[in-house]
């Protein structure tokens, strides 16, 4: 969960580094100023190390985050202890308000999948700030709108296609997230095979193998946790046809 320690120690600091009107962009441009200062002066930056947990499963949901920058994963445990990641997280989504607007806790965990920092704001600013602003109001209820779309889109893949359309689907799923690096072919991600295999509902033995197969049919090349995409035609075809 949050270390409200930390937080208190890095607000003044941080500010100075970081711009907001910048970084929130989205959100800054419905804004009046005045409503700009009020987010200006409750907002805090903290930094999260690589897997750090940034909120829990249970938690009581009390402020917003958007990624400034790094990576971050929403996860779900499920029978038998198993992981399920939901989303991942890319700069800049927000992330960590929905338990709040459905007065509920945090049914989900959420940890930094790589050096990450995340602006918070306190929801009770959020939601008074959204009950004078109906552009933002409208702005959220176009994200909810959206993730909804693609959890909806998400659970059919999951569970109708096959392993190797599921691990295909995942990597260009990744591939819409991230984007690629210098090369234009390897995805800007480092990924354990756990993970992929948590992104994918498989086990991670099936991942691998799945990930063996396809660099056999030089559809991708791996680099350790590095995942170069050789042939992205047919991996999407893969993909679509489950």
């Amino acid at each position: 969960m949050l270390n409200k320690h930390v937080i208190k120690q890095v607000v003044t600091h941080e500010r100075k580094e970081v711009d907001i009107s910048t970084s929130l962009s989205e959100v800054w441009r419905v804004l009046t100023e005045q409503e700009r200062e009020i987010l200006r002066s409750k907002s805090i930056i903290q930094h999260f190390r690589r897997n750090e947990i940034i909120y829990c499963d249970g938690d009581e949901p009390d402020a917003m985050m958007c990624l400034l920058k790094g990576k971050v994963k929403i996860s779900k445990r499920g029978v038998g202890g198993r992981s399920q990641i939901i989303r991942m997280i890319k700069p800049i989504q927000y992330f960590a308000y929905r338990a709040y607007f459905a007065h509920e806790r945090y049914l989900t965990d959420a940890s930094a999948f790589e050096v990450s920092t995340v602006c918070i704001i306190p929801m009770t600013v959020v939601e008074a700030l959204i009950r004078e602003n109906t552009k933002l109001a409208m702005f959220f209820i176009r994200q909810l709108s959206t993730d909804l779309g693609i959890a909806d889109a998400r659970t059919v893949n999951l569970t109708q296609k096959h392993s190797r359309g599921r691990l295909a689907e995942s990597l260009l799923f990744l591939q819409d997230c991230y984007g690629m690096e210098a090369d234009g072919a390897t995805i800007s991600i480092y990924l354990s095979r756990e993970d992929l295999a948590n992104l994918s509902n498989m086990t991670t033995s099936n991942a691998i193998r799945t990930l063996s197969t396809f660099v056999t049919e030089h559809i991708i090349a791996l680099d350790g946790r590095k995942v170069k995409i050789i042939d992205g035609d047919r991996l999407r075809r893969i993909s679509r046809l489950g």
